[in-house]
């Protein structure tokens, strides 16, 4: 028995060590057939071997490959056909659906506590400047008259206050850049903000405020004026800022369902 006076042993050190779960056997299955998708050695419309044949090559079980091959469909990156052609074939990566699931999957964000409005309302700052700038610089003929097209877009006669969907403004600069990463960043932050947005009680003065400020964008757009460009748009953002702030108009419901079924068309200019 240690004597009272004997100094306290100090406890020992506990380890601190990351230990790393082996990734589930679909996952791992998945991951080799998408590094082949992405890498080319299995191009678009190649038939994949059947479920037995992955199940030997993997060696795994079929439930294994079949929950793999649904990882794989649910990234867009293979389609299933039935019948007596059918089968699992590769599919080429298309960029419009996977902004579709990013803007899905912010749309789930932004209504819980691990992403605001701010985060969103910032990040749409950084990104449209700047490609309102790229768009000033690189903007040939017919991309600017499809920025002029989409900023004078007509009213929709049963919303005076609307756009025509398809001509966004916001959408239309990103892809003016040239650069597929700015459209896929920005457009589903920007689908996200708009589709929230309360727009019912926002004053037509506002509105048509927002559609003179596309004007000037676009022309600066159309004379090369980068550095104009590139504050117009952040002007424009900044003055868009208090719409989505105010009480009441931040929305836990896509707007736009709304708007459909009314004929609205607001969500095309914010």
């Amino acid at each position: 028995m240690p004597s009272p006076d004997a100094p306290e042993r100090a406890s020992a050190p506990q380890a601190r060590l990351r230990v790393e779960r082996i990734r589930p056997a679909y996952r791992q299955v998945a991951d080799e057939l998408r590094k082949r998708i992405v890498g080319g050695l299995l191009p678009a419309g190649h038939r994949l071997p059947n479920e037995p044949e992955l199940s030997r090559a993997f060696g795994v079980s079929r439930s294994t490959v079949r929950e793999a091959l649904r990882v794989l469909a649910s990234q867009h990156l293979i389609e299933t056909l039935r019948g007596v052609r059918g089968g699992s074939f590769v599919a080429a990566p298309d960029p419009a659906r996977v902004v579709e699931d990013i803007g899905g999957a912010l749309g789930v964000l932004v209504m819980t506590p691990r992403l605001g409005l701010d985060d969103l309302l910032e990040a749409r700052l950084l990104l449209e400047p700047a490609a309102a700038r790229l768009a000033a610089e690189r903007a040939d003929a017919d991309t600017v008259e499809a920025i002029r097209a989409a900023a004078s877009a007509p009213r929709d006669p049963r919303d005076p206050s609307g756009f025509v969907p398809h001509l966004d403004f916001h959408t239309t600069i990103l892809m003016a850049t040239g650069n597929l990463m700015f459209t896929m960043m920005g457009q589903p932050v920007s689908d996200v903000l708009r589709t929230r947005l309360e727009r019912a009680g926002v004053d037509r003065v506002e509105w048509d405020r927002v559609d003179e400020h596309h004007l000037e964008i676009a022309e600066h757009i159309a004379r090369g004026d980068a550095d104009a460009a590139e504050h117009a748009m952040r002007e424009h953002l900044n003055a868009l800022r208090p719409l989505y702030e105010r009480t009441g108009r931040w929305t836990a419901e896509p707007a736009d369902q709304e708007a459909g079924e009314t004929g609205g068309t607001e969500a095309a200019r914010d």
